[in-house]
């Protein structure tokens, strides 16, 4: 029985964390974006985050982004700098081609730095992508 049961593997969809100039507060955030690099959208997107480490525990923040066309981005949510001294968990599900889809994306505690900034697919800015 288990054999038959295909589970869909997720690829070029990727949770990245972007620096970003915020006009309105006139400052330097973190943003936490959904990116889909396949040829086709990406469709009923659903993001649960939270931050852990122990006994430690962030509020669970669930956010519906809808659809994410092919080879774009989504913004998901600001991402506070005191929560980078935590594990950092995106848990993302979505249909694709008429399949269900689902991945955990991690960023480890202190992961989160200028640093570790790279190029990002599909975007043109730098970011951290989780792991």
């Amino acid at each position: 029985m288990k054999k038959d049961i295909e589970i869909p593997v997720v690829k070029d969809v990727y949770v990245a964390v972007v620096r970003e100039w915020n006009e309105e507060f006139l400052s330097k955030d973190w943003n936490a974006y959904i990116i889909n690099n396949q040829k086709t959208p990406i469709e009923m997107v659903l993001v649960v985050s939270r931050g852990y480490d122990g006994d430690t525990r962030t509020s669970v923040m669930r956010h519906g982004i809808g659809v994410v066309g092919a080879r774009d981005f989504a913004k998901i949510e600001l991402v506070q700098e005191e929560v980078f001294g935590l594990h950092n968990e995106f848990y993302v599900t979505f249909f694709s081609e008429g399949k269900l889809y689902e991945k955990k994306y991690l960023f480890s505690k202190n992961t989160i730095r200028e640093s570790a900034l790279t190029d990002l697919p599909v975007m043109e800015q730098q970011g951290i992508l989780a792991k």
